[in-house]
C-alpha cells in the first residue's frame, strides 16, 4: 500500500491498489450511495418527473435526517433558527446529497474503467490515474467515507488510545483500521495535487 503519488511529466495522480484494496473502495463508495439515496430519508417518492419541473423543483427535505451518519454529511445550517435552517435544507440538500453520491460513483467507475472486475482475482493490480478535476472529486469522497465510518463507530478527537488497545480481530478495530486507511489515501492524494 502506498497510496498516491504525483507524476512527473502529467501532474496526475496515481496509485496502484490490489484488487482486495479496489474492491473495499467499490464496496465504501457503493454504501455510500446507498445511504445518500435512502429514499426515506430524501423525501423523494416518485422518480418519473419532467426534466424541466424537476429542475425547478426545490421541494427537498425540511427536516434534519434522523440518521447520525447524514446528519454529519448534512449538519443543520442555522441551528438558533429552524426555519431558516429548513428553508436552507429544502433548498440545498438534495443538490448535496446528488453531489456526494456523484463523487462515490466516479470512484467506482474510475476502478472499473483501469480494470476493477465484478468479481476480482487475488494477485491483480489495479492502476489509477486522476487528473486535477477527478483527484478533487476523490479527496471529497474520501471525506465523506472517514465521516461516515467516524460517525458509525463514535471515534473521537483524542482517542486514538482506545482504538490501539482492541485485538486485531475485534471487528471494531478492522474498521477503525479502514478508516485509518482512507484517511492514509486522502493524505497521499492531497500531497499528490500539491506536487
Amino acid at each position: 500500500m502506498s497510496g498516491f503519488e504525483r507524476h512527473r511529466k502529467t501532474g496526475a495522480s496515481l496509485a496502484t491498489f490490489s484488487t482486495f484494496e479496489a474492491d473495499l473502495l467499490r464496496s465504501l463508495a457503493s454504501q455510500l450511495i446507498e445511504l445518500l439515496r435512502n429514499e426515506s430519508a430524501t423525501g423523494d417518492v416518485e422518480g418519473d418527473e419532467d426534466p424541466l419541473e424537476e429542475l425547478f423543483n426545490f421541494d427537498g427535505p425540511t427536516l434534519a435526517p434522523e440518521d447520525p451518519v447524514l446528519q454529519r454529511l448534512f449538519p443543520t445550517a442555522y441551528a438558533e433558527d429552524a426555519e431558516a435552517a429548513a428553508e436552507f435544507r429544502r433548498y440545498t440538500e438534495n443538490d448535496l446529497r446528488n453531489t456526494k453520491a456523484a463523487g462515490a460513483a466516479c470512484i467506482i467507475d474510475t476502478l472499473e474503467d483501469a480494470g476493477l472486475a465484478a468479481e476480482p482475482e487475488d494477485g491483480v493490480y489495479i492502476d489509477v490515474e486522476l487528473g486535477p478535476e477527478t483527484a478533487l472529486t476523490w479527496m471529497r469522497s474520501f471525506t465523506d467515507m472517514r465521516l461516515a465510518i467516524a460517525t458509525r463507530l463514535g471515534i473521537e478527537e483524542g482517542d486514538e488510545e482506545r482504538w490501539y488497545a482492541l485485538d486485531d480481530d475485534d471487528p471494531e478495530s478492522q474498521v477503525h483500521d479502514i478508516y485509518e486507511w482512507v484517511g492514509f489515501l486522502q493524505e497521499t492524494l492531497v500531497r499528490s495535487v500539491a506536487g
